[in-house]
């Protein structure tokens, strides 16, 4: 007599007895593919990774041409092209990791990565409020800088934090001195960090 091994005839029987009372073995589960919308997040992440390296380049120049080029680096991705002057803003002859987009918008047509995002986690400290008129957000930056002193920190009132790095930084590119150059880049971090909790929290 043929004798059938005792587990595969014991699973089979099981198998048997729950497909007569009717019950169903759910599918295996399978992880999804990662999210649309979570595209955006990693390219803005990723931009501001390179930001943030930028600005700690700036933070731990050596002469004050070395902190005027990472200034520019960090002000270029943030900006990117037509804001302000963008571009080779240390006069070196290279226009230092500039995008065809930045992380806010730009003042003519470029939306910015930070757009994209989900508005709950970017609109207060990286966006800070509406970007229906760039060009006016740009220019509320511009009087800031102009009328900034060292009694007088005007970058406070923006409440978009890259746009206060893109105010150190500018100050920085107008500075021949390096102590003032490293404090701006100290300033700087604290709002790439800001920028970096609001979108990591998208």
């Amino acid at each position: 007599m043929r004798r059938w091994p005792l587990v595969p005839l014991a699973c089979a029987l099981l198998a048997a007895a729950c497909a007569g009372n009717g019950a169903s073995r759910a599918a295996p589960s399978t992880d999804p593919a990662p999210a649309a919308d979570l595209v955006p997040i990693a390219r803005a992440l990723d931009r501001l990774d390179v930001i943030d390296a930028a600005v700690r380049d700036w933070a731990r120049a050596t002469n004050v041409v070395e902190a005027k080029a990472a200034a520019e680096r960090a002000r270029n991705l943030i900006t990117g092209p037509g804001v302000m002057g963008a571009g080779d803003l240390d006069g070196d002859g290279v226009a230092g990791d500039l995008p065809d987009e930045g992380l806010l918008p730009g003042a003519a047509a470029a939306p910015g990565l930070a757009i994209a995002l989900p508005a709950d986690c970017v609109e207060a400290d990286v966006l800070g409020g509406g970007w229906s008129t760039p060009a006016s957000r740009w220019a509320t930056l511009e009087s800031a800088i102009a009328a900034w002193r060292p009694d007088n920190n005007t970058f406070p009132s923006l409440p978009s934090h890259p746009q206060r790095v893109v105010g150190w930084a500018t100050l920085t590119l107008a500075t021949d001195d390096l102590d003032d150059a490293r404090e701006f880049a100290g300033h700087a971090l604290i709002h790439v960090d800001v920028t970096r909790a609001a979108i990591e929290g998208c």
